[in-house]
């Protein structure tokens, strides 16, 4: 039996979530790496104001996963795979052994700012739930671009990257078709589409000189629902996954394939605790948000991992 880690991606983070995180050594010390490595108090990144800036956002998602997963592996609860969504990649990488904590830091600031510098303002993202995704793909060419499919999270459940004006078109389409859900999300860039080409191009320099190997543990990557299984892959993942849908849905399914038993969500958030359970009511999944860590021990324990 096999526990996977799951990280979530932009639209998890809420205030002060980085002050909510488990106090054990593990993460203290991952705190002052952080601080460290980027020259600024990491516990800032959390606030109000600190949120509306994707950089904040996406370096304070990085941190709160891996300093998480690490104090798991102090208390003996390692993953047999992970997974991350969106930037939760970075945090994945980071705990399968690919990449180093300190270069991960230093290439999702450079990926933040690169989409900030992409699409300024007049952007974001949608989520709509309860379509199926031929009439979800039917409202993206109807509302007229830029307009793009960017997460297959669900068989029912999807996200929409583009300006503002295709996006409320999008809504009100979504909305009259009888979706349960159709609202924007707290993400202020439209990531996994075009236009993000070329934040990808710049960011793929900066992968391509970072020290990458391949995984410890198993790794499935968003961009090919795949596991990535040398450094090339992770590369490509990391470097090229702005730019593309997440098949989130067909990545936690592989997964299951490959003898996942039970799901780990690390913080912040529950999304994607919820779309697991949902897709594979036979298996376990809890969330990190509502676990204290010997709670998640346990948790481990009765899944079969210890």
């Amino acid at each position: 039996m096999s526990i996977a880690f799951l990280f979530p991606g932009q639209g998890a983070q809420s205030p002060g979530f980085l002050h909510r995180l488990p106090d054990h050594p593990a993460v203290a010390a991952t705190l002052a790496e952080a601080t460290a490595v980027l020259g600024r108090e990491v516990l800032e990144l959390d606030q109000d104001v600190a949120l509306q800036s994707t950089v904040a956002v996406q370096l304070g998602l990085l941190v709160a996963g891996v300093a998480v997963a690490r104090a798991l592996a102090a208390e003996g609860v390692v993953p047999a795979m992970v997974a991350g969504l969106s930037v939760g990649s970075f945090a994945a990488a980071v705990t399968a052994g690919a990449v180093g904590f300190a270069d991960a830091l230093r290439l999702v600031d450079r990926r933040a700012r690169l989409m900030e510098q992409a699409c300024p303002a007049g952007f974001g993202m949608v989520a709509v739930t309860g379509l199926t995704q031929r009439r979800v793909e039917a409202i993206v060419a109807a509302a007229g671009p830029p307009l793009y499919l960017a997460n297959l999270n669900a068989p029912a459940e999807f996200v929409l990257s583009g300006a503002d004006a295709a996006l409320d078109r999008a809504i009100e389409a979504a909305q009259q078709a009888g979706a349960r859900r159709a609202e924007r999300l707290a993400v202020a860039v439209p990531s996994h589409c075009p236009l993000m080409d070329d934040a990808a191009a710049a960011l793929t320099a900066a992968v391509e000189s970072a020290p990458v190997t391949a995984p410890h543990i198993l790794m499935v990557g968003n961009r090919r629902a795949r596991m990535l299984r040398d450094a090339a892959a992770v590369r490509e993942e990391l470097a090229t996954n702005l730019a593309h849908p997440v098949r989130w849905s067909d990545s936690v399914t592989l997964m299951a394939e490959h003898g996942a038993t039970a799901f780990l969500e690390m913080p912040p958030g529950t999304v994607l605790t919820r779309l697991a359970a949902a897709e594979f009511p036979d298996l376990t999944a809890r969330c990190m948000e509502g676990l204290s860590l010997p709670g998640a021990r346990a948790f481990a324990a009765r899944s079969g991992d210890r």
